[in-house]
């Protein structure tokens, strides 16, 4: 049997033959793809497994700093092994200079690291899971309306200092304003005062694709809560490291970092 390669860059459906992979998505520095293949296809990307759900659904992911060449690969009912290598365009970032961030926050003490160690291998073990429900086929909406004052990317200067770069998109709002759930998904975790993210809480939504929202007053779900697409979670604040109220909103495929503003609309007024 002969496998034919769609690939449909922001057009959905296409028509697949076959066995094919058909794809559609933002192929760039901190983009999602969408795949659809035969049922039962076992599908890598660049090396590694990927999930193919019941109806033959799959995403993979490109971080920020995301190489221009990736390998897609699958086998079929022919037992053949398959592969193509796709473009991923890279990027330009700005540079984001940030005073005023308190000295314990820029460089923490001894005393605290056990704690951020601790709270980072949380945040990592979440973003391992690779749950086979497809949550995240309901797609995407701004959890918080407000102004962007930070971006995906960025390099971030804090009191003069480099640090690493900027992997979500700040939103900046009222504080007690409500945070939604941006996707379905299950609660993987809710935390009220992270060292770093305050009031966090991270969602699962399905084939290794987790979200998280940080800096929050309050946090009103628990873990292993499912919650619905624009099903409040907590409330808009300024904790953890954060120089006034805003919601850092975060998205990750594994380790991939991803764009948020790639999947939603213009901010709704």
């Amino acid at each position: 049997m002969r496998i034919w390669l769609v690939l449909c860059l922001f057009i959905w459906p296409c028509v697949a033959l076959a066995e094919a992979p058909v794809l559609r998505g933002h192929f760039v520095q901190g983009g999602l793809a969408y795949g659809r293949t035969a049922p039962g296809t076992k599908m890598e990307f660049n090396g590694r497994a990927v999930r193919v759900g019941a109806t033959g659904s799959f995403i993979i992911g490109f971080g920020r700093d995301f190489p221009g060449i990736a390998l897609l690969s699958w086998s079929g009912t022919d037992g053949i092994k398959h592969s193509i290598k796709l473009t991923i365009k890279a990027r330009q970032y700005e540079i984001q200079r940030i005073d005023g961030v308190p000295k314990k926050m820029v460089t923490p003490p001894a005393d605290v690291l056990v704690r951020i160690r601790r709270e980072n291998g949380a945040i990592a073990a979440v973003r391992r899971q690779d749950s086979p429900e497809p949550w995240l086929e309901s797609g995407f909406l701004w959890p918080v309306r407000g102004r962007i004052s930070g971006v995906y990317g960025s390099q971030r200067i804090l009191n003069g200092k480099p640090r690493r770069p900027h992997f979500g998109l700040d939103i900046a709002a009222k504080p007690g304003s409500p945070v939604h759930a941006s996707t379905d998904g299950m609660v993987a975790l809710a935390e009220r005062d992270l060292y770093y993210t305050g009031g966090t809480v991270m969602l699962d939504h399905g084939h290794g694709l987790t979200s998280v929202y940080s800096h929050m007053q309050t946090v009103t779900v628990r873990p292993g809560q499912f919650v619905r697409q624009g099903e409040q979670i907590g409330t808009l604040g300024a904790t953890g490291r954060a120089t006034g109220p805003h919601l850092d909103w975060r998205l990750n495929w594994f380790d991939q970092r991803l764009d948020p503003a790639l999947l939603v609309g213009p901010m709704p007024e």
